[in-house]
């Protein structure tokens, strides 16, 4: 076996092995390290420690994909035409939105490579190893399988590596596994575990809170667990958003509709005998009037509007399309650290001679207090019993957070509820000696000099461990005899804490009559137990009643404790079992899909398994959003239709990798955006339902004209002129409507509803048949009183007025037309006045008469057009009335 293949093998599963049968298989003694030789023999084989470059597409290549579906390929036709005919104004504007779309498409392909990027950026730049028996720094890129890397607490780690030596070892592995709290580690083998229990193991880019450690490089580069995240983002592929194919799907639809509309109005026609100059002129321009080449305007007007109305409300949006699909999401898988908790372990409990407390305030904030069942403030009362918490801890709270153990912070928080200055304490009575936290031990203890030569020791560590060194306990008569109740008591009321998923630990106190002695711990008097937990965000609980309320499920996804995990769920009221990362691994897909929808928390889970569970979310036919902020979660805000990252805490690969960026933090935006993304996906239906029924009552108002033996009602440049106001001005109006105000009472919609449905098909088709119904009547009954030219003009203007009302009857797409709700689009109503104006000018004004062979109408006329127009609003509500009646 070869140099390669060996150093390949021995970094498998080696979590399970024997430090020293580690070291064996990679062919090195710790004692001395490498050889500079035999490391760059090794350099050689496995390449430099850095994750991959992405493959990269041409770039050419990119940009022609942005044209590759129906919609954008028939608006291509139709500029081609447009330009044909001479109608250069529509041709100019159809192809510079089209690019403009193009460019927006373009950009945002570069997001994988930004995310890998920013992965790399991540890296340690420098590493301190042992080769030919002595220390020295070299390039983090340089290190092999099998060098043995030195690190101390606040050191990166370089590399995935199996520990050889670990005092005192605690990493901070959050955004690596979702574990809340570091992680204690040793050098002995854990067996087949989880990512997240291999306490063996040091893994690339997490941090050493605390000790020393040393390891021998198992893997660099890609073979890393970071490098597995990597390559998920690099292979990974974003599904398309739900409105992407709908938009492909009516594409289709559209072109099949004009190409039968068109053929069927041209063979009408050729029937009656009309001369072919004048029939292609009008079939081309029905043509281009048939396809609503402002779609992709008005889309990316309301997407553009939306992105602007989340990012004021603390949501950047990276990609459009994105906007809209939180609307249509279905279920949001959430992160736990830092997503739906703070990310900042609190004391939530504390007990002490025989009675518990509640600890108010969040986070390090030091606002809060200790109190009573009774809801009493008792913090000055209790500074005996968190004395020790105080002093036997190396935290210290800072103006932007604190230096240290994350829960040793929390303990200097609670001194600080209690009135008690931490840092202060510390310089009045320093430490003569101290027995520093040790994984083995579970405690940590400090000797602190009193006056007369006494000494006195403080001591903090698991309940259960303190308890065998107690000979007392603190009672409301002071220390008392430590008999079987007592110790009964307190470790029923340890597993009531830590039942609810709280991280326990005891402090105890004793005093020596002489000098200190830290070779051993006297008999101890144990003073308090506290309860500490990285708490809910308080915004969380009132978005997680917004979801249910809204149709949308939420379900928990962390690295850590399912115990931690379960507490925090039932806080927030997620429903649903818990499963382990470890019971996953034993489930096929087939049986993962026939599960997830009653399961509600998923604790202890590895990276891919975040991805897996997004995969069989989305093979139910959910529309997924993942939040998450470590770089464990970048693989899974790919893989779903809707990644959102922290922007506070998240790491730059999280907030590269994902599609929306929520700049505080707050679950609770997530929900706002919900709300933005269905109010756009509405007035996107607005938009089609609005352009399509034009379109089919113009095919149909020259289909029924020819049919009854009347001259076209409308010519190629009417024809024209309505498609360019129409897709305008009140277009572009219904785009910015507001939301209605049941739009969160709803469930999400289908993800298979098309936008076309069978229901909006038909008011489409009613609509149009309206408007061709009420203008072909009006031209066959003016034609008996009044000139050709003025019926075929009131015809035009009644063809007009009608877009006017329709627009107001496309505003819901079910339920009451009118209300309040009418009223509230000020910019809607000012086009309709606009549009009136125009279409004044276009009857009135000598010049536009010419230009569209139109006559002056008088009053009568002008109030018989708007009469039969308001009839295509009269019919909808008598439509919906009727809807209402038959439920």
């Amino acid at each position: 076996m070869d140099g390669r293949a060996t150093t390949a093998v021995a970094g498998e599963g080696a979590h399970e092995l024997a430090a020293e049968v580690v070291a064996a298989r990679l062919e090195v003694d710790p004692a001395t390290g490498l050889s500079g030789a035999e490391a760059a023999v090794r350099a050689m084989e496995h390449g430099p420690n850095r994750l991959a470059e992405p493959a990269r597409r041409p770039e050419w290549l990119k940009f022609l994909d942005q044209f590759r579906n129906w919609l954008i390929g028939i608006l291509l036709i139709a500029a081609v035409v447009a330009a044909v005919i001479g109608d250069i104004k529509d041709a100019v504007v159809i192809t510079v939105v089209l690019q403009i779309n193009a460019v927006l498409g373009y950009l945002q392909e570069r997001r994988a490579e930004r995310s890998l990027e920013a992965l790399r950026r991540m890296l340690v730049p420098t590493a301190r190893v042992r080769r030919d028996g002595a220390e020295r720094e070299i390039e983090a890129l340089a290190l092999v399988p099998g060098d043995v890397v030195l690190l101390e607490a606040g050191d990166r780690v370089p590399a995935d590596g199996r520990l050889t030596v670990a005092e005192s070892v605690e990493v901070a592995e959050a955004a690596l596994t979702g574990e809340s709290q570091p992680v204690a580690k040793n050098v002995g083998p854990t067996g087949p575990v989880p990512l997240a229990e291999r306490t063996g193991m040091l893994f690339m880019n997490t941090a050493l809170t605390r000790g020393r450690a040393e390891m021998i490089v198992t893997a660099t580069g890609m073979r890393t667990e970071l490098g597995a995240i990597a390559e998920a983002l690099r292979t990974g592929a974003e599904p398309p958003s739900p409105l992407q194919i709908q938009l492909d799907s009516l594409g289709r639809r559209l072109a099949l509709l004009s190409g039968v509309a068109v053929a069927a109005y041209a063979l009408v026609a050729l029937v009656r005998g009309e001369g072919l100059g004048d029939l292609a002129l009008r079939a081309v321009a029905l043509a281009v009037a048939a396809i609503p080449e402002g779609l992709p305007a008005v889309l990316a007007l309301t997407l553009a509007l939306g992105v602007h109305r989340m990012a004021r409300r603390g949501a950047i949006v990276k990609r459009l399309a994105s906007v809209e699909s939180l609307g249509s999401a279905t279920v949001v898988c959430s992160d736990k650290t830092g997503t739906l908790t703070l990310n900042e372990m609190t004391v939530r409990s504390l007990w002490t001679a025989g009675r518990l407390y509640d600890v108010t305030g969040e986070g390090y904030d030091t606002r809060g207090a200790v109190r009573d069942s009774a809801g009493t403030d008792r913090s000055e009362e209790l500074r005996d019993a968190v004395l020790p918490f105080a002093l036997c801890n190396d935290a210290r709270l800072t103006d932007d957070g604190f230096v240290g153990d994350p829960t040793e912070a929390a303990l200097v928080v609670l001194a600080a509820k209690t009135g008690m200055d931490a840092d202060g304490l510390r310089a009045e009575q320093p430490r003569a000696a101290e027995l520093p936290f040790d994984a083995a031990t579970k405690y940590m203890a400090t000797f602190h000099t009193e006056p007369g030569g006494r000494t006195r020791v403080h001591v903090k560590g698991a309940v259960d461990v303190l308890l065998e060194h107690c000979a007392e306990a603190l009672t409301d008569e002071g220390a008392t005899e430590l008999d079987d109740g007592r110790r009964g008591e307190i470790l029923a009321v340890t597993s009531r804490l830590g039942g609810a998923g709280l991280r326990v630990l005891g402090a105890a106190t004793a005093v020596l009559d002489g000098p200190p002695d830290p070779s051993a711990l006297p008999a101890l008097t144990l003073v308090s137990v506290a309860g500490i937990a990285d708490p809910p965000r308080p915004q969380a609980r009132d978005a997680m009643a917004l979801c249910r309320s809204a149709g949308v499920e939420v379900k928990m996804i962390t690295g850590d404790h399912a115990d931690t995990a379960a507490a925090i769920a039932r806080e927030l009221d997620i429903r649903g079992a818990v499963v382990t990362g470890a019971e996953l691994e034993g489930m096929t897909e087939e049986e993962l899909a026939e599960r997830i929808e009653g399961v509600g928390v998923f604790a202890r889970v590895a990276p891919e398994h975040k991805v897996t569970i997004v995969r069989a979310l989305t093979g139910r036919g959910h529309v997924v959003a993942m939040t998450g902020d470590g770089v464990n979660d970048a693989a899974a805000l790919r893989a779903a239709h809707i990644g959102v990252a922290m922007g506070r805490t998240g790491t730059d690969v999280a907030k590269e990798a994902a599609d929306v960026v929520l700049t505080d933090d707050d679950f609770s935006t997530i929900v706002r955006a919900v709300r933005e993304g269905r109010a756009i996906y509405d007035n996107i239906v607005k938009f089609v339902r609005f352009q399509l029924s034009t379109n089919v009552g113009a095919i149909l108002t020259l289909l029924g004209a020819s049919l009854a033996g009347l001259p076209a009602p409308l010519s190629a440049a009417q024809l024209l002129w309505i498609n360019i106001i129409m897709d305008g001005p009140p277009a572009m109006a219904l785009a910015v409507d507001p939301a209605r105000d049941d739009v969160m009472r709803h469930p999400p919609r289908d993800p298979e509803e098309r936008i076309l449905d069978a229901r909006r098909l038909v008011a489409i088709t009613r609509a149009g048949a309206v408007m061709a119904l009420g203008t072909v009547c009006l031209l066959a009954l003016a034609r008996g009183r009044v000139a050709t030219d003025t019926a075929l003009t009131m015809a035009f203007t009644t063809f007009v007025l009608f877009q006017l009302f329709n627009s107001l009857s496309v505003r819901a797409d079910d339920g009451p037309l009118l209300g309040r709700h009418q009223l509230r689009n000020r910019t809607l109503w000012l086009c309709l006045a606009g549009v009136l104006a125009v279409q004044v000018a276009a009857v009135h004004v000598p010049w536009m008469r010419s230009v569209f062979g139109t006559v002056p109408l008088d009053a009568v006329q002008w109030a018989v057009c708007a009469a039969t127009a308001s009839t295509v609003l009269l019919v909808e509500l008598a439509v919906r009335g009727t809807r209402r009646g038959a439920r």
